[in-house]
């Protein structure tokens, strides 16, 4: 792992250690270095420097102290109020989010391993960014216009799911009037409303569970439901049947592809409930799109590539038909037969056209290489 150029090479005084009293001012002084670096994560852990995520890559931030066990003490009643904290101690891992003036939002996973206290803290910008400026393609964009169903964001973790959905939600904010309620744990991106109304509620705080605030969401009169993630079926029957009852539902859950994601979905129930379960995507689902960070060919930051099915008769036919899941993927990867739908191999292509990355970068992240070589070379 490389190790960051020194930020203080003026010979600015030496960070201060979080043991020594001044926790806050250590987290403040870790967090705008993270901040200057455009780092996507801050990694706290006892034995070692502090670590930045840099597009993608850990680095070490030598001129901050090594941590010790009191370090690591001082600073989670900084980060975390009693309520977490004991959740913490009962749970071994805790999530939260705090504010620093001229940072922004922080999210925050507390965690311990061999037996002492861990972080691992998220940087989200203060500004949300216009689709535009995230380069989204532009049928992800029209997903603001729908009236109702389900919209999914797929991928791994740190490929940009919150960001991207963040910013579709403002975009409705500063373009229609509707009621939009959020559940989230923890909270990332603030909203100020502007010609719709955005309630933001936070597990823990405003809410006992995902599934408790989205059967209260239903009593709230929402046109826009924005759900952090599907982390089980419980919270995967409540977002569809939010779905099937006219709203317009956006959510987030891992999987590496559109196909996958519909797979994950179904096999995530027993045998006997996945006919349903089947027949509620088939019937409620509007779009997946599945995302990519790559590097960006002068090598100043990461670019996003996606993949983005919408769903329209044929798809509603396979995603019904157990035997015929296969069939999704093909139909993606043929894109232009079917409207609004990008494969991420004809996404890397048209990237490449544009210079916003290198040919050895698209084949680096293809779904078909071969493919798209020959594609790139002209045939």
């Amino acid at each position: 792992m490389s190790t960051l150029s020194p930020v203080n090479p003026q010979g600015r005084a030496t960070p201060p250690s979080a043991k020594d009293g001044d926790g806050l001012r250590f987290l403040t002084q870790l967090l705008q270095t993270a901040v200057r670096w455009k780092a996507s994560d801050v990694h706290l852990k006892v034995g070692i420097h502090p670590y930045l995520r840099v597009d993608g890559v850990l680095r070490a931030l030598r001129e901050f102290p090594v941590l010790a066990v009191p370090d690591m003490e001082a600073l989670i009643p900084i980060v975390f109020d009693e309520g977490h904290r004991k959740q913490l101690s009962m749970n071994y891992q805790v999530d939260g989010s705090l504010g620093l003036k001229n940072i922004g939002r922080v999210r925050v996973n507390a965690y311990y391993q061999r037996g002492s206290a861990a972080m691992a803290l998220r940087v989200i910008e203060t500004q949300i960014p216009k689709p535009e400026a995230l380069g989204l393609p532009a049928a992800v964009k029209e997903f603001t216009r729908f009236e109702r169903g389900l919209v999914i964001l797929t991928g791994a973790t740190g490929c940009g799911k919150s960001t991207t959905l963040a910013s579709l939600i403002n975009e409705m904010n500063f373009n229609y009037a509707k009621n939009v309620i959020t559940i989230e744990d923890p909270i990332e991106y603030l909203f100020s409303d502007q010609r719709s109304i955005i309630s933001q509620r936070e597990i823990g705080a405003d809410a006992k569970s995902f599934p408790d605030a989205m059967v209260s969401a239903l009593r709230e009169d929402p046109d826009v439901i924005f759900l952090g993630e599907m982390r089980d079926t419980d919270s995967i029957d409540t977002t569809l049947t939010a779905a099937e009852t006219g709203h317009l539902v956006f959510t987030t859950l891992h999987a590496p592809s559109a196909a996958d994601t519909i797979a994950r979905i179904i096999s995530s129930f027993a045998p006997d409930a996945q006919a349903t379960i089947r027949t509620k995507l088939a019937q409620n689902l509007r779009a997946v799109v599945a995302q990519r960070l790559v590097s960006r060919a002068d090598g100043k930051g990461r670019v996003v590539a996606c993949e983005v099915m919408t769903v329209g008769p044929r798809v509603r036919e396979l995603i019904l038909d157990p035997l015929r899941a296969k069939e999704i993927s093909d139909l993606v990867k043929s894109g232009a037969i079917v409207e609004g739908m990008l494969s991420f191999d004809k996404h890397l292509f048209e990237l490449c056209r544009k210079g916003d990355i290198t040919d050895e970068t698209a084949l680096q992240y293809a779904t078909s290489p071969t493919d798209l070589k020959l594609k790139l070379d002209g045939f």
